[in-house]
């Protein structure tokens, strides 16, 4: 961000939201705006390092919960970690109706992982790019305008896109596994539209494939963008509170409640649409 920008509000806007960026160049490896014309080929550290770390907050969560689970009268910690199994075991049963031993797993660790993500957009938005400003100021002689830290790694579509794709490989791989490569090929070119008529169906195939094919890749895109759209614009909303000052606080603390629901919820949905399609890629009857 320039110096002219440092007091504007398009200018605090645009240095909440733009990402830590690190990229290979002629002259070896450069951060944020050396990187800007880079493209594709550009890593946005700061959303790797924290869903890898909220990642690893799972990780261990969970595995402590296991390794001190008992029999007995559990306590709190376990009672808590048994409700979000059993939650999420439940929602498996009624949507999953095929036996597989990933599916149950992958959704819970969806849904937390999502979650946690999400969850930090609850953090104030100037304190994590504050922090991170005064490390690289006082570390490395940066000027802190010119560190960059989003700490919610689901307003990055980088994040929400990797995570879509995931889940679309999935639905391949277990449509291929149920049904075999033939009986994949059979769904994509003779759905919806058939005939008992073999030069009709013929014909019918290349309109098969292609709405087949949308119908394919909609389904991550929808993952990514729905993800990315509403932490993205509750991120903003934060943002433009904060900007305020003083009077931010009550305005931050109502949001903040509202918001809420939007980070749960929007675990929940990518979640559920992740087993949905992968029912349907797995079911015969599809």
């Amino acid at each position: 961000m320039a110096a002219s920008d440092e007091l504007t509000l398009t200018g605090h806007i645009q240095h909440h939201l733009t990402n830590a960026r690190m990229c290979n160049t002629e002259d070896g490896i450069a951060f944020n705006k050396a990187c800007e014309d880079m493209g594709f080929w550009v890593w946005h550290i700061d959303t790797l390092a924290w869903s890898i770390g909220l990642g690893i907050l799972f990780l261990v969560i969970f595995r402590r919960a296991a390794s001190r689970a008992d029999t007995g009268v559990p306590g709190k910690f376990q009672c808590f970690i048994e409700m979000v199994v059993d939650f999420v075991g439940d929602n498996v049963r009624d949507t999953f109706h095929v036996k597989s031993k990933l599916i149950a797993p992958l959704a819970l660790t969806i849904f937390v992982w999502v979650f946690l993500m999400n969850l930090m957009d609850l953090v104030p938005v100037d304190f994590l790019p504050a922090f991170a400003g005064w490390i690289g100021e006082t570390a490395f002689g940066m000027d802190p305008q010119n560190v960059y830290m989003k700490v919610v790694p689901t307003t990055d579509l980088n994040m929400t896109a990797a995570l879509a794709l995931g889940v679309f490989f999935l639905m391949i791989g277990y449509g291929i596994k149920m049904k075999g490569v033939g009986g994949f090929i059979k769904e994509l070119t003779l759905h919806p539209f058939s005939s008992n008529n073999m030069f009709v169906q013929i014909i019918l195939i290349p309109f098969n494939l292609i709405l087949e094919l949308i119908a394919l890749v909609s389904k991550p895109f929808s993952l990514a963008l729905r993800l990315f759209g509403n932490l993205y614009a509750g991120e903003l909303i934060f943002i433009l509170i904060g900007a305020i000052g003083l009077m931010q606080l009550p305005l931050h603390f109502v949001w903040a409640v509202f918001h809420i629901l939007v980070i749960v919820l929007q675990a929940f949905v990518f979640m559920m649409l992740t087993i949905v399609y992968l029912s349907m890629a797995a079911s015969e009857s599809h």
